[in-house]
């Protein structure tokens, strides 16, 4: 299959991985690359800038085909070094960067110089024409059934992204919620050119994290994540638990008044206890609505190409049925 995208990104399948905090390592990225895909390393997952040009070595050890990192803007009291790590990225060879989080465009003159294209996640078509007009070569379009940040406008893809084909001239994926071959379909349909999975790739062979939490997505519903912070205009999707329990009955109480401070003990720290301990109740952590349709824990080769199987089964049988004579 032919998209914009896989011809933007060299790749065999429109299908991305994106980037998730101690869950994006080389060991996932290789795989969803070697399958087709676009793999992604997470890259402030890795502590310093020295341990991420370490991590796209280790990956170009697994793969010689395309693969991307993310880097996450945060709040500029809480800023990694960037400039560093986008060295670490352009000395590794790295041509293709996820940005995520705040605006890339003081850092897409260091990416573009570098001949690297960029593809930002927005939750809203403001921001992703923002995104085109700073120079990004792409938008991934985040849903509100995604898991972790859905921003602040509560649009569902099914609307999200035709306002995104009415409004872009350049290339997007959908984003939240997407899991199997149906909506990879529908995403075609509504304009995209190809998906952007998260969870779904959390629960694959390759994923390096426990398999507590492969089991717990897999044991999930539609109905079992939750959004919290959404006092603080910093909402996030995450999985129900006890932790997410009581920050959402901290929030009740305090309301308006509620600071990040009332529940840091229950969302600050959370990713290492949970994603590589395979403590589950250790705080809040990001998973999409899509764990409803997650009843498997296949390779990214298996998931891949079963995606790719059934999509075009659905595209040349019932959806070409629909219109025969």
């Amino acid at each position: 299959m032919k998209t914009k995208i896989t011809e933007l990104f060299g790749i065999e399948h429109p299908i991305i991985q994106g980037g998730m905090h101690f869950v994006g390592l080389a060991e996932l990225a290789s795989a969803v690359s070697n399958a087709g895909g676009l793999g992604i390393i997470t890259g402030l997952t890795q502590k310093t800038p020295a341990d991420l040009a370490n991590e796209i070595a280790r990956c170009k050890d697994m793969t010689d085909k395309p693969f991307g990192v993310n880097l996450t803007f945060l709040p500029t009291f809480a800023a990694p070094p960037y400039p560093e790590y986008i060295e670490a990225i352009v000395k590794g060879g790295v041509k293709i960067v996820e940005t995520a989080g705040r605006s890339p465009e003081a850092y897409m003159p260091a990416l573009k110089d570098a001949g690297i294209k960029v593809i930002h996640k927005c939750t809203s078509v403001r921001h992703s024409l923002k995104a085109q007009r700073i120079g990004c070569d792409a938008v991934s379009v985040d849903g509100f059934e995604c898991g972790g940040h859905p921003g602040e406008d509560d649009i569902p893809n099914m609307i999200l992204l035709p306002r995104a084909a009415e409004e872009l001239d350049i290339p997007f994926v959908a984003s939240g919620g997407i899991g199997n071959a149906q909506q990879l379909v529908a995403s075609l349909a509504l304009g995209a050119d190809g998906i952007n999975m998260g969870t779904r790739f959390m629960v694959t062979k390759e994923a390096p994290i426990h398999q507590n939490v492969k089991d717990t997505i897999i044991a999930a519903s539609e109905l079992d994540t939750r959004l919290i912070m959404r006092p603080l205009r910093n909402t996030e999707r995450v999985l129900d638990n006890p932790a997410v329990e009581k920050v959402l009955e901290i929030e009740r109480e305090k309301g308006a008044n509620t600071k990040i401070e009332d529940i840091v003990d229950l969302v600050g720290g959370v990713y290492p206890k949970v994603m590589q301990k395979g403590d589950m109740n250790a705080g809040a952590w990001s998973c999409g609505m899509v764990a409803g349709l997650i009843h498997d824990n296949p390779t990214c080769k298996e998931l891949i190409d079963r995606i790719m199987t059934e999509a075009e089964a659905i595209i040349k049988g019932r959806l070409n049925s629909l219109t025969a004579a």
